[in-house]
């Protein structure tokens, strides 16, 4: 879906009165009786024509009977967001803008489940201020956890990356914030228990939608044919946490068909796995189609012969509502075609607003949530949030030499002469705000460039743009070389701001290269002869970096994605040193010609004579791998004992370097591979049977193993955090065997350096990291899709590169920890009402 984006003067959402008749007098204001009693009366109270018109986004609403118009289409991806339900004053005034973070993909790249859970916080908050004063609704369309399985989807920003556990606890973290549930409740279910949900969050696009328009196939008509294996290990898992382990409010069915049935009309999908298998069904939770799907399947996949019956076979199969700009299901021919039945229409309407009834809709200045306004909307603490979020999640990727940090300002900007040192800030987003922005962005209080927050700090700053696709033609004129060569030569340090803006890619533009524009690295390469210090900055999505990396003159390159509305002051305080960077690629830095090896439209992960592997799971030879990136300071990570391995303790690697090139970290990882096999713990063996005996929990997946403990000391001279990453390898269960799998995460924050910022004697600080999972994050799937814990030995890395190994074994016969339900078969899943 696109959403639209228009000011206005003021509110234009208006809210049920239930103090006055006839609304007063149905049961649905009866704040006493339970939310599901008071949706039905509400849905008995409805004739039938009003039933059918209050089926899709723009809902009218019933006047007759005092519910207001309600528009279902809110945006909240990375902030409150333009779309047709939500809507920003056109003007100076309230509501007229709120806190842009950056886009999921650099808050991902943090892996910090606490920054993710404040984040969601501010935007809940905000979200309900703007729903509450009729700037929007209550509903929101986020989080997207789709899967990023190949660079080149043009919405890859928008997801927390291509792994499943940084999905899940992504969607975990982000849905606890917005609905307002705290991580130390004992509830993880949408609004049961305590206060209600805050608002109504939305996990987008189920299932398999990761692609918009690529060599002549577009989301509206592509089938994603996926095995069962994959479905369950991977494209449907961050919606297993969504559904059945953090009960979100809602979920969207996507454009896309999976295995034929497009996915609003997938039975299999919305009631087989979602409501049944994951008991989506405490609170009648409610399943949005994406936006124009339903004519999708009539119009171009042609599962149904018409739009009438198109969306009727929605409705059945468990879709309760029809996203549309205008109108473009068609709801009445349904019903009189006999394509929609009444029971399933009153169940549809039933689970709309038994979710409203939640989230407190019905409840005016009673509803726990009814004070927040203007006031909680660009509050200081989330300004500060947004900084810190982009600080937290941008890459270092290269820093030879100690290019980075720049020496600080209160050090060299004055010179020996008394002048100040001139940093040549260069490329189209160095002094361009509106660029900092990615896609569902709303309007925001401020925002500021790297130029202007280096000028703020009393930098020399001297600015020149430069290309972003221009350049691909000879015939096109060369205007910004020039301009920037003069801009950079008397400077004494050159920041290069480059990389892809969302002219590049976006929702309906898929990538079709992963290579650097010509132009760009032409332009670069000029700036390197000058002989200064040149750092890149990449904006947008991974791009292959290699001409960077063996280019000497660049000597640091940093990853912001895009970093929103504070994304300027995090990236220069990243250059000066006044803070230091620890994020991780969420992703997998693929080489260019890997778009010439495997089809945008092949699914499957694991690697065949067509396909070289999808994710760092499956690909073994990445420019930069999954949970890469250096630091200003040098870390020694090693587990601490632990009942699987209780002689652990000794690290088997060298430790972090903090600049390596492409070939000393393959060079490395190939040392350490062999020291792994050398010095490996001598494997404890645990029955796997001891793991589940005394786990009480509903989906024995879930069942907690004990946390693993890791010692990180930093050994170097600057305080830093460290993201903790351990992976598990073996050749258990069936074959081919990933190369690695992350089981677990934590960041530690502010560890000290040796010196001036360090302990006592001088050594830099130490701190130990506890480890969360369970063991479901042992187990693989099989081709049926089962989830099972096989025996075998199981290898814990630690870090990326590794610096340190330990071995245990689990004993016993295999253990299925989840019965995947068989897909229906060919015959069942053919055009239609299956004929």
């Amino acid at each position: 879906m696109s959403a639209v984006a228009y000011g206005l003067d003021g509110p234009f959402q208006t809210y049920p009165d239930c103090t006055k008749p006839p609304l007063s007098d149905i049961k649905v204001c009866d704040r006493t009786l339970p939310e599901a009693e008071r949706a039905a009366a509400l849905v008995a109270a409805l004739t039938d024509e009003e039933k059918l018109q209050n089926l899709v986004s723009k809902a009218p609403g019933a006047p007759r009977i005092g519910l207001p118009a309600y528009n279902w289409w809110s945006e909240a991806l990375h902030g409150v967001a333009h779309a047709p339900g939500t809507q920003f004053r056109d003007g100076p005034g309230d509501f007229n803008s709120s806190t842009s973070f950056p886009m999921p993909l650099l808050m991902a790249a943090a892996f910090d489940d606490e920054l993710i859970e404040a984040v969601g916080d501010v935007i809940g908050t905000e979200a309900r201020a703007f729903g509450n004063a009729g700037w929007s609704g209550l509903d929101y369309w986020t989080p997207n956890v789709n899967p990023f399985r190949d660079p080149r989807w043009g919405r890859g920003s928008e997801t927390p990356g291509e792994d499943v556990v940084r999905l899940k606890r992504y969607a975990a973290s982000m849905i606890r914030g917005l609905e307002g549930r705290s991580s130390s409740s004992s509830s993880c279910s949408f609004g049961s228990g305590g206060e209600p949900p805050r608002v109504i969050s939305t996990c987008k696009h189920y299932a398999g939608n990761d692609f918009e328009d690529w060599n002549g196939t577009t989301r509206h008509d592509f089938d994603a044919v996926i095995s069962a294996q994959d479905l369950a290990e991977y494209y449907l898992a961050p919606f297993q946490q969504c559904a059945r382990d953090s009960r979100v409010g809602s979920v969207m069915c996507a454009y896309n068909a999976v295995n034929g049935v497009p996915s609003c009309a997938n039975s299999y999908l919305m009631n087989t796995i979602l409501r049944g298998h994951w008991n989506w069904t405490e609170h009648d939770n409610y399943v949005t189609s994406d936006c124009e799907a339903v004519l999708d399947v009539s119009a171009h996949h042609h599962y149904a012969d018409t739009n009438a019956e198109g969306t009727g076979l929605c409705f059945e199969a468990g879709m309760d509502t029809s996203c549309e700009y205008e109108g473009s299901s068609d709801i009445p021919g349904a019903s009189a075609g006999g394509f929609l039945t009444w029971p399933a229409v009153d169940r549809a309407l039933t689970r709309l607003y038994r979710s409203l009834v939640r989230v407190g809709y019905f409840d005016g200045p009673e509803s726990p949530h009814a004070s927040l306004g203007w006031a909680d909307v660009n509050r200081p603490e989330a300004q500060e949030l947004a900084l810190r979020a982009a600080v937290e999640g941008i890459v270092l990727l290269k820093n030879d030499n100690d290019t980075l940090p720049l020496p600080l300002p209160d050090d060299v900007v004055v010179t020996a002469d008394g002048g100040r040192r001139r940093v040549a800030m260069i490329g189209f987003w160095a002094d361009a705000p509106d660029k900092l922005f990615g896609g569902y962005s709303g309007a925001p209080p401020f925002a500021r460039s790297p130029a202007s927050a280096a000028r703020q700090l009393g930098w020399n700053v001297t600015v020149a743009g430069g290309p972003v696709l221009e350049g691909d033609s000879d015939e096109e004129e060369d205007t910004w070389t020039a301009p920037a060569v003069e801009a950079a030569a008397d400077a004494d340090y050159i920041v290069y701001f480059g990389g892809l803006d969302t002219s590049a890619a976006g929702e309906t533009k898929d990538r079709m290269t992963i290579g650097w524009p010509a132009a760009q690295l032409a332009l670069i390469s000029e700036l390197a002869r000058l002989g200064k210090p040149v750092v890149v900055v990449q904006m947008g999505d991974q791009l292959d970096d290699t001409p960077l990396f063996e280019l000497d003159g660049v000597g640091a390159v940093l990853w912001a994605n895009w970093p929103g509305q504070d994304g300027g002051t995090a990236v220069v305080r990243l250059l000066s040193g006044a803070e230091s960077p620890a994020g991780r690629l969420p992703v997998t830095q693929y080489p260019a010609n890997y778009t010439d090896a495997v089809p945008l439209t092949d699914m499957t992960l694991r690697p065949s004579a067509t396909n070289p592997g999808r994710t760092y799971r499956w690909y073994p030879t990445p420019v930069r791998p999954f949970g890469f990136g250096l630091h200003y300071t040098t870390f020694r990570a090693e587990f601490g004992p632990h009942p699987f391995f209780p002689g652990a303790g000794k690290g088997d690697g060298d430790g972090e370097d903090k600049g390596e090139s492409k070939s000393e970290i393959r060079t490395q990882q190939q040392q350490q591979q062999q020291q792994q096999q050398r010095r490996a713990a001598a494997a404890a063996t645990t029955p796997i049977r001891d793991l589940l005996r005394d786990c009480d929990k509903t989906y024995p997946d879930t069942c907690p193993l004990p946390p693993l403990t890791v010692r990180v000391t930093n050994e170097g001279e600057r305080a830093s955090d460290y993201v903790v990453l351990a992976f598990v390898s073996g050749e258990y269960g069936p074959a081919p065997y990933p190369i690695k799998t992350l089981v677990s995460y934590a960041r530690a924050r502010g560890l000290k350096g040796k010196g001036g910022d360090g302990d006592g004697d001088g050594d830099g600080a130490t701190t130990t990291v506890s480890l969360d999972w369970t063991v479901g994050n042992l187990a693989r799937h099989d081709e049926r899709g089962n989830t099972i814990l096989y025996p075998g030995t199981y290898t814990l890395t630690l870090d990326e590169p590794a610096q340190a190994s330990v071995q245990f074994a689990l004993e016993g016969e295999p253990v299925v920890l989840d019965e995947w339900p068989a897909p229906p078969s060919a015959n069942s899943t053919a055009r239609g009402r299956h004929r």
